[in-house]
């Protein structure tokens, strides 16, 4: 069945090419009067619904976008609210937190409700530079630019162009001939761009060292920190990161020693690490994959499948892959529709229905806020307890896979390669991490310097037991396939830190699966005015990233992995 690619997912409830009209609306916000704190409570509705009014607009036309990167109108919409509204609503953003953070009513707000955005409001001010407006537009330009390169990829594949997804889904082949001819070819793709995507790099780096200087930082990462709010310090980042490598690596190595035998290799090369010890792709194409995917939620949570009925419904689901279409997947929030949108762009693979059920978990948590009456704000929003639900959503899932994979053997080696997957996310981050420390406090290094660092964090973590002879270039740049780095800054040990909490999730569901789904849906659900710990303490986990629950984790992740023999 085609993809419908209209734009009825999204409300535009105002013009964004009315520049003037925009600028009134917001002239408007500035020039309220507030003479009481009730006053204020109401004019941060009125703001909050501007915005949300604008960001379900810029939303659309990026997704719109991602989803056809050779559209020349839906790249026009794009650059235009790029280059055009984005410095608009900086500029006026930065005007409305002075607003609020200079009425002598904020303090009278309430604590509870109010004092989380407070703080951010308060962070952004003294944040704020005019002269970073260009400069974090500029970075967004470049960020779209790499979606445009990495979408346009192609291989050829038995005389035919493939869609790069596509290459990359045959990693899965239990062929071990085929991985490697798919790696290799990979590979060769890699080294075409390479030169473009550290052009890319560069500038982002020049330009997010130049950001952090305006605003007073000595580096982009301890600017990063500042701006994201983050409830732990980089001294607990290199605690966890050390913990890991203590204490999750050398499992991770008894467990290649483990899927070495399995494969009845001696070596266990780079085209070995992959969910290869399955036998055929788990659906043939995508109305498969959401029949099975909604058998699996049916079987978990009828609330979890009614959402994801509702979506597929509504056309808020775009999961194939196409030439032009943006590699990579995201759940994405529309605030005035109250919905969700799940992009990705999957060719048939294990990892394509891992991460669909991953992106659903996103879309449950943010229908359980919206049904509350909440917009996720941007100061709610933290990736710490967003991944908490997307991992935990995997883990649910576990003991369903048996929809994709009826055979008994083939359903335990399914659930191996989820739990696998849980061991790579617990340390495949934080060498990614760790590149982004060494990057932006050591802003003038080489492209080559790059690559040398990459690789060596690679060794450390992931690549541990794998023998990458020949591969060795290859393996030092790989970090243009992560696209965090172009666009999220920052944004990965997250995904290890929310798997330490959704690992303690699967250990109460091996126990009790109703209390677990409970727990799930009450943190979901939780007032996200709270900090991350409270969050997690209202899912029954624990916000804890130290040294004995990552030793803890890892000898029950490993033992779990085991008893799937």
């Amino acid at each position: 069945m085609p993809q419908n690619l209209g734009s009825n997912y999204y409300k535009e409830t105002i013009d964004l090419q009315n520049i003037a009209g925009l600028e009134s609306r917001f002239i408007a916000l500035l020039d309220t009067p507030l003479r009481s704190s009730s006053d204020l409570e109401n004019w941060l509705e009125d703001e909050q619904r501007l915005i949300d009014q604008i960001q379900e607009i810029m939303t659309g036309h990026e997704v719109d976008f991602y989803r056809d990167t050779e559209n020349e109108e839906k790249q026009a919409k794009y650059r235009h609210d790029q280059q055009t509204v984005q410095p608009l609503l900086l500029n006026f953003q930065a005007k409305l937190d002075r607003k609020i953070c200079e009425s002598p009513y904020i303090n009278e707000l309430d604590e509870a409700r109010y004092g989380l955005m407070r703080q951010v409001r308060q962070t952004k001010v003294e944040l704020f530079r005019e002269e970073n407006i260009p400069l974090q537009v500029r970075e967004q330009e470049l960020g779209a630019k790499y979606s445009e390169i990495m979408g346009g990829l192609t291989i050829e594949w038995d005389g035919e162009e493939k869609p790069y997804p596509f290459v990359q889904s045959l990693l899965d082949s239990s062929d071990r001939s085929i991985r490697e001819k798919a790696f290799r070819a990979i590979a060769s793709a890699h080294r075409e761009i390479k030169p473009e995507m550290d052009v890319l790099m560069d500038e982002l780096i020049k330009l997010r060292h130049e950001i952090a200087l305006n605003a007073g930082f000595d580096n982009y990462r301890d600017y990063m920190f500042t701006y994201k709010n983050r409830e732990f310090t980089v001294e607990e980042c290199y605690r966890f990161h050390e913990n890991v490598e203590s204490h999750i690596i050398p499992a991770w190595n008894r467990l290649a020693e483990v899927f070495k035998k399995e494969l009845g290799v001696d070596t266990y090369r780079p085209w070995d690490a992959t969910a290869k010890l399955l036998k055929n792709p788990p659906y043939t194409d995508i109305e498969d994959l959401m029949d099975g995917v909604a058998g699996m939620l049916e079987k978990t949570d009828p609330y979890f499948a009614e959402r994801f009925q509702f979506m597929r419904d509504n056309d808020l689901l775009d999961l194939g892959g196409r030439k032009g279409k943006s590699p990579g997947g995201f759940c994405t929030g529309l605030p005035v529709s109250k919905n969700s949108f799940v992009f990705a762009n999957f060719s048939p693979s294990f990892f394509a229905l891992i991460a669909l059920i991953h992106e659903m978990g996103h879309a449950v948590n943010s229908y359980l806020q919206y049904e509350k009456g909440e917009t996720l704000a941007e100061y709610k929003w933290r990736a710490e307890v967003a991944e908490l639900y997307s991992h935990g959503m995997e883990l649910l899932l576990l003991d369903k896979l048996d929809t994709f994979y009826p055979d008994p053997d083939e359903f335990k080696r399914a659930q191996r390669e989820e739990l696998r997957r849980a061991f790579t996310m617990l340390f495949g981050p934080l060498s990614g991490d760790l590149f982004q420390h060494w990057m932006y406090t050591h802003p003038n290094h080489t492209a080559k310097e790059r690559d040398a660092k990459y690789l060596e964090l690679l060794k450390r973590y992931g690549l541990s037991p794998v023998d990458i002879s020949g591969f060795e270039e290859y393996e030092a740049g790989s970090w243009l396939d992560t696209i965090h780095f172009f666009q999220y800054p920052f944004y990965v040990i997250e995904y290890s830190i929310s798997m330490l909490g959704a690992l303690q999730l699967l250990e109460q569901y091996r126990s009790n699966p109703e209390a677990a789904i409970n727990s799930f849906k009450q943190g979901a659900s939780a007032d996200y005015n709270q900090s991350i710990a409270a969050i997690y303490a209202e899912t029954g986990v624990a916000f804890d990233f130290s040294e004995p629950i990552v030793k803890q984790m890892g000898e029950f992740l490993e033992e779990v992995i085991k008893e799937l023999k």
